[in-house]
């Protein structure tokens, strides 16, 4: 049938760019490497040094899975294209449809891999700290703060990546005034360090009760989380440490006892929290790991000892600093003002559909225009 016939055309006008893709991630080289650590590993004396074996074992863990994931995908590759072989021996009309649908779940996974060959940023492996702030437009600003969480935490679940909230304050009638998600996952900070910036809401205000439009902000500071195989010293005497009693419904033993932690490093400023683990100890530990991924990023920035200096050029949280604007009335559309990229299904990107977003910013990126 032609309309197979075209589909295997299509598929086959892929493998090129899949060659290349192999090419892109250095699998030969990677699969020297794994069978050096590999042979490091079985040495004697490896596990003299138990924090260096962790550091030895995690990269070779990392290495193994870039190569798992390509052979997967060349596996996706070959079972597409058979089974449209297969479809159109047997002219199964009926499989028609499927076939397509393989097909283009196989592009995008190209495509996808494809632009993680871009991140090659020091931190672009790493996990992700995203921190929401709640800026002008009051309730409905705090509303929107917890729509962006929401968003942020679906688009992690699309990618398989662990999510967790580990810090955030209630606003006075609903949402969020301030929110800080942890997301972990392989390249998690490189994909969404694009994120970063000022997010504006246009809506009709669920809080106005005469269903007027409202615009409203909130800014989104993404970090990388610095794993433990970097090492910094932190002088006890440089940080204040302050405990409260943590948010959350009434009743729950979270917050029956001040186990929510806050750290401010007295030298830089910088502040972190976390509430959502079940003991202060626990909370401390998170809100510390936080704390040392900021700090190492300024001393890898030439010992720079503003927190602001990391953060890039510090905007106003309101009008004219906006990175992307989600429009819902008068019209439905969400509008990256860097790349000009747009989505006119707004619920779909409410719901986590970002990657065209953050792939747009990326190829951009990968061209110098940012």
């Amino acid at each position: 049938m032609l309309q197979f016939e075209e589909l295997r055309l299509q598929v086959l006008g892929q493998k090129d760019k899949l060659n290349e893709l192999r090419e892109a991630l250095g699998l030969e080289a990677t699969t020297k490497e794994i069978a050096r650590l590999e042979a490091q590993c079985a040495a004697d004396g490896f596990w003299d040094d138990p924090a260096q074996s962790q550091v030895v074992l995690r990269y070779a863990a990392k290495l193994k899975g870039k190569c798992a994931s390509y052979e997967k995908l060349a596996a996706l590759f070959e079972d597409v294209l058979a089974m449209i072989e297969m479809a159109n021996e047997e002219e199964a009309e009926e499989l028609l449809e499927e076939c397509r649908q393989n097909a283009t779940a196989f592009g995008a996974q190209l495509d996808a891999m494809t632009l993680s060959t871009l991140l090659t940023g020091a931190y672009d492996g790493s996990n992700a700290i995203l921190t929401f702030h709640a800026g002008t437009g009051g309730t409905e600003a705090m509303d929107w703060n917890e729509m962006l969480v929401r968003m942020y935490t679906h688009w992690a679940e699309r990618h398989g990546y662990h999510c967790a909230l580990v810090d955030f304050l209630d606003g006075e009638e609903a949402g969020l005034k301030s929110a800080v998600l942890e997301i972990k996952g392989e390249n998690a900070y490189g994909f969404l360090k694009s994120e970063n910036g000022v997010h504006r809401l246009v809506r009709c205000s669920p809080f106005d009760s005469s269903g007027r439009r409202h615009t409203s902000f909130a800014s989104l500071e993404v970090m990388p989380e610095i794993d433990d195989s970097t090492d910094i010293e932190i002088s006890a005497d440089d940080i204040k440490m302050d405990v409260y009693r943590a948010s959350g419904a009434g009743g729950q033993k979270v917050n029956k006892t001040s186990s929510a932690v806050r750290l401010t490093h007295i030298p830089t400023g910088i502040v972190t929290s976390c509430q959502v683990e079940r003991s202060q100890h626990q909370n401390r530990e998170v809100a510390l790991r936080m704390l040392k991924s900021k700090l190492i990023e300024i001393k890898e920035r030439q010992h720079l000892d503003k927190i602001e200096d990391i953060k890039g050029v510090q905007m106003e949280i309101a009008w004219g600093s906006q990175i992307r604007s989600y429009v819902f009335m008068p019209y439905q559309l969400a509008k990256d003002h860097r790349t000009n990229y747009e989505n006119g299904n707004i619920q779909a990107v409410m719901d986590g559909d970002l990657d065209g977003f953050i792939n747009a910013y990326l190829k951009l990126q990968a061209n110098g225009n940012v």
